[in-house]
């Protein structure tokens, strides 16, 4: 098949483009023209300003399927959320149902559903544009919904790992209590690869998370039992302190911490693997094995 993969030069995106053309298919990835130079077979994409059907239309001909992978944590001056996460995958969908490209992944997330922060509200809403048009029987989407997704390249990955190696640690308290359910990054890669093959009747939403959930302060202790380091000590910071450090946060555009960055990590993040593990063929790859098969 050929297959936009939009975002992809992102952590997600980069592993999804690997094992896509691993698979066969011939993938044409989507970059920002304002933020990386143009390589062979890549396709610009704008995220920011592509937020007419008319945009995009060209970059579907000859397409057979799109996959979304585009993504931002916050919303800043430079990549406004509305825009990234809403607007432009809005437009996009559109696109697709006028060109007859009936074939969508988009990537999304898990635990967005009753959240009232923005990065869950625009999710949301290029989901339910898109189930809207699955309703007219114009496309054929699936929307995942990963939990916490974990490999090397990632930014909290890179984080998560950190903070395992250090002996002792400070953390929000709603942080450490909040139960994810990690997923490998190639396992995530894996059901999109089996979305866009013999699975290709797939469709809905599906839940992509490893097989076990674990609160966050278990989960970075697994890391550094991975690590081979002994126990560290876990302090809590008080919760007037880490209201105050996320509204610090909300003052520096570049800082991934932030109010929202607090109420998204202060939430479950779990869900039912059963039709993510369909796709796979077996069981996520556990957090217990996540450092050997997911950080490299």
């Amino acid at each position: 098949m050929r297959i936009l993969l939009t975002g992809s030069t992102g952590f997600i995106g980069h592993t999804l483009q690997a094992a896509l053309e691993r698979a066969g298919h011939s993938v044409h990835g989507g970059v920002s023209p304002r933020r990386s130079t143009l390589q062979p077979g890549q396709v610009p994409t704008d995220f920011v300003h592509d937020t007419t059907a008319a945009a995009w239309l060209p970059r579907l001909a000859g397409m057979d399927a799109v996959v979304n992978a585009v993504g931002v944590l916050r919303d800043t001056r430079e990549r406004p959320i509305d825009a990234v996460h809403r607007d432009a995958p809005i437009a996009l969908f559109d696109a697709c149902a006028e060109a007859g490209v009936q074939r969508i992944v988009q990537i999304s997330a898990l635990g967005i559903e009753g959240s009232s922060t923005r990065y869950a509200q625009t999710k949301l809403a290029a989901e339910a544009h898109l189930k809207g048009l699955a309703a007219q029987n114009r496309l054929r989407p699936a929307i995942l919904r990963p939990s916490v997704v974990f490999g090397k390249g990632g930014d909290s990955s890179a984080l998560f790992m950190n903070l395992a190696r250090l002996p002792v640690a400070l953390f929000p308290g709603a942080v450490l209590d909040a139960r994810v359910q990690p997923v490998s990054v190639h396992d995530l890669a894996a059901a999109v690869v089996a979305l866009l093959g013999p699975a290709m009747e797939q469709v809905g939403t599906i839940e992509c998370t490893g097989p076990e959930p674990l609160t966050m302060g278990a989960f970075i202790a697994s890391l550094r039992q991975q690590l081979g380091h002994p126990p560290a000590m876990v302090l809590r910071l008080p919760q007037p302190l880490t209201e105050l450090s996320a509204r610090l946060g909300d003052a520096v555009p570049q800082s991934p911490w932030c109010s929202e960055t607090l109420a998204m990590l202060g939430s479950d993040n779990v869900g039912h693997p059963a039709v993510f593990e369909r796709l796979l063929g077996r069981p996520g790859v556990h957090y217990s094995q996540l450092v050997a098969t997911a950080w490299r």
